[in-house]
């Protein structure tokens, strides 16, 4: 059996987007781009937001009418043959467990500093046991596991909200907005600088991408949940940014390590609230864990149903599970863990080469797919075509050139790796055909 179940719809498939977007980055990067920037961050946000929007069009026309399991990796192969395919299908893979891994390491920090605990191998421990937990749920079934995001989903977007609420309600209260000023400490540079960096918080729309076999009606659900997800996470963020440079001044923001904890305590003293909003930071890097899990399982799934890898990566069980991969990718994410002693920076960079190397593939697939399918029915297009996915394809390689070497050189091995193993499948293949 090689067919996925389509147990998700329209707020299913939205709740993945959601739950793979709003990570870490809200909860920390935040305070790292405030220190770039000052209280022109809020610019920054809407400077990445619109980078990555580029993207999320042409991934949401792509859906509209290729709504087979994979996302990137599918739209490659159509558009530019197995092996640019098996480029974009091997690294999104990776990038998927990387950036979970790194996504696990903040998730175990944060835990152990709310319980008291300390030390490198109870991060390690914990970060490696989250996966590994989520491969369990993930095997039950995909409304099992999606279940369990929407409900972390809920929880972060929760205390998004509050805090939001809570810390405009005293910002209109007092009155003082001296915070805000000046808005350009560190000039326009400071702002792109900022924007670079939180691009990165934006990426996991394409997650919904990769489970459109599991979604009912996909060529209308999936670019529409690749929408919603992308409005709903921007306008949350929006509405951080603003409030949190709002109440603290950006130089405090950009030395804490819960910049939206100190910013609300300027707001209340309700400790309840506080806690709240504390330990959603739990949720929502577990939540992005979750989601990760469900796009890197299917990315490879797709790989092994195409031929390009093992086509025991294929097999679905009788819940509709690719089980093989599912284990592959919690396994390995717990294994990326325990291997980078949490070098987040290393992880992170590595994860940054994936993503716009996809990004950059799906504006690409879109320009050449429109020319070589042109018949073919779209659900939803993309406005402003061809501008659009060429300006996505600018900023792609642009951020491109702020990626360190060390990320870039681990990057480019595993790459070459990924190539021995597709030329020796391809032989593989080519002397079955032959024989038969």
């Amino acid at each position: 059996m090689t067919e996925l179940k389509r147990g998700l719809g329209l707020v299913g498939a939205t709740d993945v987007g959601v739950g793979a977007i709003i990570g870490a980055g809200i909860f920390v990067l935040s305070g790292v781009a405030a220190g770039l920037a000052g209280p022109s961050v809020i610019l920054s946000f809407v400077l990445a937001g619109v980078t990555a929007f580029l993207t999320a069009l042409s991934s949401a026309e792509l859906s509209s009418f290729i709504t087979e399991a994979g996302g990137a990796f599918v739209y490659a192969e159509r558009a530019f043959g197995p092996g640019w395919g098996f480029l974009i299908g091997w690294t999104s893979s990776f990038d998927y467990i990387v950036g979970s891994a790194a996504v696990a390491i903040g998730f175990a920090s944060y835990f152990l500093l709310l319980v008291g605990w300390s030390g490198s191998l109870a991060v390690t421990v914990v970060a490696a046991a989250l996966p590994i937990g989520f491969l369990i749920l993930n095997l039950r079934g995909v409304k099992e596991a999606t279940g369990a995001n929407n409900l972390l989903v809920i929880l972060k977007v929760l205390a998004l909200l509050l805090f939001i609420s809570v810390g405009a309600t005293y910002l209109l209260r007092t009155g003082d907005y001296s915070n805000y000023r000046p808005f350009f400490p560190l000039g326009v540079s400071g702002t792109i600088s900022a924007a670079a960096v939180i691009f990165f918080a934006f990426v996991g729309f394409n997650t919904i991408t990769t489970l459109s076999e599991e979604v009912r009606d996909a060529q209308r659900n999936i670019p529409r949940a690749i929408l919603l997800a992308f409005l709903i996470s921007t306008l949350l963020y929006m509405g951080v940014s603003i409030v949190e440079v709002g109440l603290v001044d950006w130089q405090v923001i950009s030395t804490s390590a819960a910049p939206l904890e100190t910013a609300l305590r300027v707001a209340t003293s309700n400790q309840f609230i506080i806690g709240f909003v504390s330990i959603s930071a739990l949720f929502a890097t577990a939540s992005v864990v979750m989601s990760s899990m469900l796009g890197g399982s299917r990315a490879l799934f797709a790989m092994g149903r195409k031929g390009v890898l093992s086509t025991h990566l294929a097999r679905v069980s009788g819940r509709g599970v690719p089980v093989t991969t599912v284990v592959i990718a919690g396994v390995a994410m717990a294994a990326v863990v325990i291997a980078s002693q949490g070098d987040l920076t290393t992880l992170a960079g590595v994860f940054n080469f994936g993503s716009l190397l996809t990004f950059l593939f799906i504006n690409l697939s879109l320009l050449h797919l429109r020319r070589t399918m042109p018949e073919v029915k779209r659900s939803f297009t993309v406005p402003l075509y061809p501008l659009t996915p060429i300006l996505g394809i600018l900023s792609c390689i642009g951020l491109m050139a702020f990626l360190n070497f060390r990320a870039l050189a681990i990057a480019a091995v595993w790459i070459t790796f990924g190539y021995l193993i597709y030329r020796r499948s391809r032989r593989s293949r080519e002397a079955r055909a032959k024989k038969s």
